[in-house]
């Protein structure tokens, strides 16, 4: 019953957005495209954007210097210095910040109609003309550590920590994102300033907007807002890493009453042709909730965990299908057994015809919740835009989903689901 509702919620926002998620390709005066969807409902502009290269590109023995940049993106530009940037971003409810991901750096700007010039002008000045001063440098390495400092203590990033290592090895993957508590006392704001520089240029540039805006104004506002950047940047030169063939456990000891579990093993990328049978067969083995195999196993029949669950993950190097939950010690090491134990028995039986429709069920029906706001449908078109998915891949995206067979998904399976070639990590104090 709660799933036909569910279902039939779907359907009417989906009935209702319709007319409204049929992007359009805007290029500026100067050649810069971005993808748009206008609503007109309320007056909120959000864009989104994003550059190639994140923070695996940190050099050795700068680790973090790509996160602690970001932190001081909106720490003053121009002639503005921090005080007076922030107070006029808060004064006209302006939302702006970059973020670092692995593989690119993403930006965000989001106002109210009203302020839309004001706030294109301090984002603008804030890509160009980044000032890193020394104060706020300063207060955000102070921030850093103590973050980091916290960090070192939690058992879920320590098993991310160790997971990461030991899947990506040498990789720029593995670098720590926020650096250690010894690089991050090395960066400077000129280690800062250079990278920003020679990173933020329009040749990776995307850009996707959601919102009170229409083609017509949107080109010459891209150009007021990235028209400063550099036409170019230098060539990103990382190398692509398949996760080991060969599975390993590591405990990592920690005093706490629960065992953190972390595991991976090859997946696919998001380019690949079999992606859309992996993401339905990662539907019933974890990516379900409740309705998934490893939940009903691990904690329906035995209680052994309030959650566990899989997950995709695809970067421009690499690609992983990762699986985690909690338990007690006690139970951690039957928590693994009957992690690869799903594993083989999906490898081996595949999935079935019912499990199949509900997962197809579920992936087309839930695609209009995740476009409630300006903000959500601005990170779906980039996301959109850097899988290179074009810019008609909404109106084709159901279809593709309900042609994948359950050959082809038992296939995949039988591909990735191997449990010998699966890393786990523990963290805590397994007692077998």
């Amino acid at each position: 019953m709660i799933r036909a509702i569910l279902f039939a919620l779907v359907a009417l926002v989906s009935l209702q957005a319709r007319a409204a998620t049929d992007p359009q390709r805007v290029v500026s005066p100067g050649g810069i495209e971005a993808w748009l969807i206008e609503d007109h409902k309320v007056p909120v502009l959000s864009l989104r954007w994003s550059f190639l290269g994140g923070w695996a590109l940190d050099p050795a023995g700068k680790e973090g210097l790509v996160e602690f940049a970001c932190t001081l993106m909106d720490e003053g530009a121009g002639d503005l210095d921090s005080q007076t940037f922030q107070k006029k971003l808060a004064d006209a409810n302006i939302a702006f910040g970059i973020s670092p991901e692995r593989d690119r750096l993403s930006g965000s700007l989001k106002v109210l109609t009203q302020s839309r010039d004001l706030g294109v002008e301090l984002a603008a000045l804030a890509l160009t003309k980044p000032r890193f001063d020394e104060d706020a440098v300063e207060r955000m390495r102070a921030a850093t550590l103590s973050n980091i400092q916290a960090e070192l203590a939690k058992p879920g990033w320590i098993a991310g920590r160790a997971l990461a290592e030991a899947i990506y090895g040498n990789h720029p993957y593995a670098h720590p994102q926020r650096g250690t508590l010894a690089s991050v006392k090395t960066i400077t704001g000129a280690d800062m300033k250079a990278f920003m520089s020679q990173r933020l240029a329009r040749d990776t540039l995307m850009v996707a907007v959601a919102g009170d805006i229409d083609a017509k104004t949107l080109g010459p506002l891209l150009d007021k807002l990235f028209g400063g950047l550099p036409a170019t940047s230098p060539k990103v030169d990382i190398a692509d890493v398949q996760l080991p063939t060969q599975g390993k456990t590591i405990v990592v000891e920690r005093p706490i009453p629960q065992t953190i579990v972390v595991s991976a093993t090859q997946g696919v990328r998001r380019s690949d042709p079999q992606w859309y049978a992996a993401s339905l067969m990662n539907y019933v083995l974890g990516g379900g909730s409740f309705n998934s195999r490893l939940m009903e196993e691990i904690r329906d029949k035995r209680g052994l965990t309030y959650g566990v669950s899989s997950g995709l993950a695809s970067y421009e190097h690499a690609a992983s299908l990762q699986a985690s939950g909690a338990t007690k010690n006690q139970t951690a090491q039957q928590f693994v057994d009957l992690l690869k134990e799903e594993f083989k028995k999906m490898a081996d039986r595949g999935v079935t015809q019912k499990e199949l429709d509900e997962a197809k069920a579920y992936q087309t029906g839930s695609l209009p919740l995740s476009m409630t706001s300006t903000d959500k449908i601005a990170a779906l078109l980039l996301q959109l835009r850097q899988d290179n998915l074009g810019i008609d891949y909404l109106k084709k995206r159901n279809a593709m989903i309900n042609a994948v067979t359950l050959a082809e998904v038992n296939a995949v399976a039988k591909k990735l689901l191997d449990p010998a070639k699966l890393t786990v990590v523990m963290v805590g104090k397994p007692t077998q």
